[in-house]
This record gives structure tokens, sequence and C-alpha cells, in this order.
């Protein structure tokens, strides 16, 4: 059998009945569709959250007071230093760091003029912009000096300026936070939300003063920035080192932003995998459609099989003919449904244009090969039994 006639009997086969095989393949669309969708939207949310995070750098190192692991070793007392200002201090003149953020945070009346709101306060060191990537719409961030003795200055996010003094300026006018009096001496760009946090929504001054006004006295956190002539892990170390000596002991936890990011991709690649296992449900229904349409095709096309086994049609080429028509089918229902997805896509961008959706070219090409290989796996049984069909008995058929 030449391949044109093969080709010819494939696609006879498909467009003899077209309500039936319109229907057939629309079941593996809908599946098609709905894994496509669902795994490009899980990707999206992926590259959302990993960029979310990222932007804040990717050589950072955070140090917070207390060990989170268990030592197993009972009844033995520890007691658990503060997080300085000085361990700050000390952790800034490490080889290779670039910058050190000490960090405390709390919550506290904010007035300004006529107005007055409840936010954030943040406690940062003068680093923090140029650490954390946030940059300075107007004025300047809080002055280069020591982390002790800071003077009363304060710089607002864009948020506060906004709700507190409306479209006047903001830089040299005077704040109370937690009726303590500041200066305004800058206004952070606007930085948008991460996971529900209104990052604009927030104010910063010296962590030195936060501290007193909060009442505390540890730090909530240190972000150490090192250089890209070091890696992660000997930046670890040396924290690690200079801490233990300090405090006697590993009274403190490192995180590592690399560390953090990679666990974060790997639970949301986990999650992208398992929404588009659910959206595979359907495609297994459509699988069970075609297997259904094979198998009374079959059954219908006895006599017909029988004829072209008595012309000398192999049985190689009998079981060919049906995975074609079964694989011509499913490949019918995969285009279906990247045009549904396509059409479904163009609508969610236009009514919820804030909805991360990843959609790629190899989830499409690989949407299209398993829509293929679903048809092939549905069509091997018919295939298989009209392949082993006695040509004599299959033309005495009714």
């Amino acid at each position: 059998m030449l391949m044109s006639d093969w080709l010819r009997w494939v696609f006879q086969a498909v467009t003899t009945a077209p309500l039936r095989s319109l229907l057939t393949a629309l079941g593996i669309s809908i599946g098609i569709a709905a894994v496509t969708l669902l795994t490009s939207i899980g990707e999206g949310i992926r590259v959302y959250l990993m960029d979310s995070f990222s932007q804040f750098g990717t050589r950072i190192i955070a140090v917070t007071p207390g060990k989170t692991s268990t030592s197993g070793v009972p009844g033995l007392l520890t007691t658990i230093r503060p997080l300085s200002l000085d361990d700050a201090r000390e952790l800034g003149r490490l080889a290779h760091v670039d910058a050190v953020v000490p960090l405390i945070q709390g919550t506290a009346k904010i007035e300004g003029g006529q107005f007055s709101r409840d936010t954030d306060v943040y406690g940062v060191g003068p680093e923090m912009a140029r650490a954390w990537k946030f940059k300075v719409a107007q004025g300047r961030f809080l002055p280069a000096g020591d982390l002790s003795n800071s003077r009363y200055f304060a710089v607002l996010g864009a948020r506060v300026k906004d709700e507190l003094f409306r479209n006047s300026s903001a830089l040299g006018k005077h704040i109370r936070v937690g009726g303590t009096r500041f200066r305004v001496v800058g206004v952070m760009e606007t930085k948008g939300q991460l996971l529900g946090f209104d990052l604009d929504d927030a104010i910063y001054i010296p962590a030195d003063i936060a501290m007193q006004m909060f009442n505390k006295e540890s730090l909530m956190e240190v972000d150490i920035i090192f250089k890209e002539t070091t890696t992660s892990g000997e930046m670890r170390d040396r924290i690690k080192d200079l801490l233990v000596r300090r405090h006697g002991d590993e009274d403190f936890t490192l995180f590592s932003q690399e560390d953090m990011l990679s666990t974060l991709d790997k639970i949301m690649s986990m999650l992208k995998m398992a929404v588009g296992a659910l959206g595979g449900v359907a495609l297994v229904v459509g699988g069970v459609g075609v297997l259904t349409i094979m198998t009374t095709a079959l059954k219908e096309r006895t006599q017909e099989i029988g004829l072209l086994r008595a012309v000398g049609c192999t049985r190689r080429q009998i079981l060919w003919m049906f995975l074609g028509e079964a694989v011509f089918l499913s490949g019918m229902g995969g285009l279906l449904g990247l045009t549904i997805v396509a059409i479904l896509i163009m609508m969610i961008n236009t009514f919820s244009p804030e909805l991360p959706i990843a959609l790629q070219p190899a989830f499409m090409l690989a949407s299209l090969a398993l829509s293929c290989g679903v048809g092939l796996a549905a069509g091997i049984s018919p295939a298989m039994h009209a392949a082993g069909l006695d040509p004599i008995e299959a033309l005495r058929s009714e």
C-alpha cells in the first residue's frame, strides 16, 4: 500500500461520519484545553512569584535570632543573645560584604499636617535602598553614617506620602511617628504589592531609633548582601563563624535567598504539574471516547477489513490504518483544543489582565504531541483486533 493510499483511506474513514468525528475530536480538545490552560496559569504564577522575590536580589543572606532546628539534647538550658546593631556593624566588616541591612518592624500612628493614619514602620540601615533595590523618587534615603545615634529622619512610601501630603511636597516637612517628631528627607518610588503586602504603605526610619520606639532588645533580622566574588556557601560560613565567636553559640538561623528561591521554584513546579494532572482527567475521558469510536468503527468495517486482506493488505498495514485514524482524530482534537486556549487567553487578557499566564510554544507543542499520544494509546487495542481478524471470517460477517 502506497503512502498516498494510506492517507486517503484514513481521511475517508474520518470524513465518512463527520459529526461523529467532530464530537470525538471535541472530547480530546476539552482535555487538551484544560491541561494547556491550567499548566500555563501555573507556570505564570510560578514566574510571577519568582520575579517578585528576585526583585530584592539573589545574593542575600538573612540572619534571624534563635535557632529553628532541634538539638536533640534534652534538659540543656541555653540562652539566646539578642541580634544587635553591633552584630550588624561587625557583619559589615566581613570580606566580600557589599551591604548590611539591620531590620526591625512595627506599626505606629503617623501624623502629617491635617492627616494621620496607622501604617507599617521599618527600622533599617542607610544601605537598605541600595541593598533591596528600592529607588528613591524624591529627596534621598537615610543618610550614611554609624548605626547608632542616628538623626530623626524618615523616608515615606509612595502611598503614605499621597495619603498624608496629597499633591504637595513632603520633603523637609515634619511628621510624628508614634508621637516622635521626624523630618521627611525622601519619598520612595512606587513598588507595588508582594503577596498581599503593600510595599508602598510603609515608612522607613533608622533602626536604632525604631528599637527604642518599639522597646525591642533584638533586631528582627539582618540582611547581608554579598559580592559576586564569593559564593553563598562561603559567605554563610563566614557569617556563622563570626556570630558564633560573638555569641558563644549558634543561637541564630541563616536563610539564603538562593535556597528560598530554589525551594519556591520546586514547590510551584510541583503545584503546576498537579494542576495540569487535574486537567488531564478530561483528557482521559477524551481518550475513552476515541477508544469507543474506534471499537465501533471496527465492527462497522469488518467486511472492509476482510476485503483489504483478500486483495493483499498485510496485518501490519491494517494495524497502521486504524492507528492512523485514531491519531488523526486526536490530532484534530489537539488543534481544536489549542484554538480554544488561544480564545480563552485573549478573553482573560481582556477582562482579567492581572492574572499571570505564561503560554509558551513548548507547552503548545507538548499538548499537541500529548493529544496524538492519547489517540495512539486509545487506538492500539482496536487496531490490533482489526489486524488479527481472519479474512474469510471477516468477509462472512454481516
